[in-house]
């Protein structure tokens, strides 16, 4: 028998002694494939993510931490309920070095209707972070901006330690420090600071009135006037002991009332109404007195109340019905894809109490709560008819319409969203660097123009609502709407509907394109087909296109 080869010695060893354990067998295999998975995550995190978005993977790289992100010491509750900070400081907190908010952050790419003021350089301890709000990372591209898009909906944002992390939060729970010592530059932006270590460069987030701005659960609404008759615009009211917007949105709650208003010491509860419209409101200087109970934060005063909107829903709009009795009159809800359809066709329903058709049916939206989606669009049960319908003889089966024009540039990225992602979802990276979005703009900007053409043209009796105009005064369009209808106004119905109105199909701003991506080509051509529309509409004697259009 010959001796065995050197070398298969050891092997027929490790062989022979698997064979006699086959437990340590099975152990050794998982711990190498463990192994495999932690290089292969590290090697995930560690990619150049503008190659995945060229290469089409469509892999978003920011990435949403629900637990208050790495290191992290607070839960999911901490997470979705932190306090709201939403006024400017008057005077120096112990502890800070230099005057809040007086460094202007000079970049150009803010997002619209949104501002960041830098507030200073704060500790940071990994047990106890100084905001507890959601996370979100990006190794590569960190900026103010970006962390700013994704804290949208939050008072203020910072960004963390080694300049590629940014987390969203209300209330700042540790001490200020000498600015020198956040001195490390954000991983996709030179020119900002975010943070250094154990130290975090803290941005204030400040929204223009049109955008939310939120306490945990509740949106802060403004600052605003005593009503005349406070008892009988605000029917529920309270002295509470250490006052702080807490206290006050939770004792609305569970009274179930829909507004919170803070005036000092005391809370006042109810609902929007002719005596409280929520319209007039007032510069926040005037509401600067701070809470008892959190110095932070901004409890108004007898003559200027803070008004926060509490979880509870509104019920006097949220009833709906077919027409008692069957309408000859048709009247159509006509726009084109992506201009805002649907989100009319929920505040129509809201505002009326009557449920709207479709000249279609789309599955997802009766399940939503559209129940007129399954009727013919010419049953007669519904006040009025969604369409995307253009040309000559589809427009003049209709006796009536109201015509829902949007902003090109936005629409078309609208259904193109839609197209590709669903109501309420997103097209992936590689569908916008594909060849699906120049092909989309090729065929659907010229539909944008004809439809609306058609329209003027061929409709009998048409109301011309743009969405830009019924996104900014919600209430007087609206109300010029339900008219066009026929029906009787309910204003506490329209007060109703403004708390209410953005409804189940409205898009996260988590997911944003961080370029432009319209060519000049496309942009020569859209604005040209802008011209064309403003023309047709003035020539009709109607207000032409908004002024947020592209210049004309």
């Amino acid at each position: 028998k010959s001796p065995q080869p050197i070398m298969a010695r050891p092997l027929l060893k490790i062989h022979r002694y698997f064979r006699r354990k086959p437990i340590r067998f099975f152990s050794f295999i998982l711990l190498y494939l463990t192994a495999g998975s932690l290089v292969f995550l590290h090697s995930g995190f560690s990619s150049d993510t503008s190659t995945t978005g060229a290469s089409g993977s469509g892999r978003d790289p920011l990435i949403s931490e629900g637990g208050g992100g790495t290191g992290a010491g607070s839960s999911t509750s901490d997470a979705l309920g932190l306090l709201g900070r939403v006024f400017k400081e008057t005077r120096r907190v112990p502890r800070r070095f230099g005057p809040p908010w007086m460094k202007e952050n000079g970049a150009q790419d803010a997002p619209e209707g949104r501002n960041t003021k830098h507030i200073g350089c704060y500790i940071d301890d990994t047990q106890k972070r100084a905001l507890r709000g959601v996370s979100f990372f990006d190794y590569k591209k960190m900026t103010v901006f970006r962390c700013q898009d994704n804290c949208a909906e939050i008072c203020s944002l910072w960004i963390s330690t080694f300049g590629a992390e940014c987390y969203c939060g209300h209330k700042i729970q540790a001490p200020n420090v000498s600015e020198s010592e956040c001195n490390m530059e954000c991983k996709g932006e030179k020119s900002n600071l975010c943070g250094g270590p154990n130290r975090l460069s803290i941005y204030r987030l400040e929204l223009s009135q049109e955008s939310a701005r939120r306490y945990g659960s509740a949106i802060f609404k403004g600052c605003f006037k005593r009503p005349d008759n406070v008892t009988l615009a605000l029917p529920a009211s309270a002295v509470i002991k250490n006052m702080s917007v807490d206290k006050c949105v939770d004792m609305c709650t569970e009274k179930e009332f829909s507004l919170a208003a803070l005036a000092g010491e005391k809370c006042h509860c109810g609902f929007p109404t002719p005596l409280f419209t929520l319209h007039e409101r007032e510069d926040e200087e005037l509401c600067l007195q701070h809470c008892a109970g959190e110095d932070f934060e901004s409890c108004g005063n007898n003559d200027f109340f803070v008004v926060y909107q509490t979880q509870v829903q509104d019920n006097r709009c949220m009833d709906r019905r077919f027409l008692p009795t069957r309408s000859k009159h048709l009247v159509a809800l006509a726009s084109f894809p992506g201009a805002g359809n649907t989100w009319a066709r929920h505040l129509i329903e809201l505002a009326t109490g009557y449920y709207t058709g479709s000249y279609y049916f789309d599955g997802s939206l009766y399940n939503k709560g559209f129940k007129g989606e399954r009727d013919h669009w010419r049953s007669g049960r519904t006040i009025c008819i969604k369409t995307h319908e253009s040309g000559k003889k589809e427009i003049e089966a209709f006796d009536a319409s109201i015509l829902m024009i949007r902003n090109p540039y936005k629409a078309l990225m609208a259904e193109f969203n839609r197209k590709y992602g669903g109501h309420i979802g997103f097209a992936s990276q590689a569908h916008w660097r594909g060849k699906e979005w120049p092909e989309f703009v090729k065929n659907y900007a010229p539909w944008w123009a004809s439809h609306t053409l058609d329209w003027l043209k061929y409709g009998k009796t048409v109301q011309v609502v743009h969405f830009e105009d019924l996104k900014r005064d919600l209430f007087s369009e609206l109300k010029g709407m339900v008219i066009f209808l026929g029906l009787e106004v309910s204003e506490d119905r329209l007060l109703c509907v403004e708390g209410q109105k953005d409804g189940n199909f409205k898009r996260s701003g988590l997911r944003k394109l961080e370029y432009d991506p319209y060519t000049p080509e496309m942009c020569a051509t859209i604005d040209g087909l802008i011209k064309t529309v403003d023309t047709a509409l003035r020539k009709r004697n109607l207000s032409g296109v908004p002024e947020k259009y592209r210049p004309r």
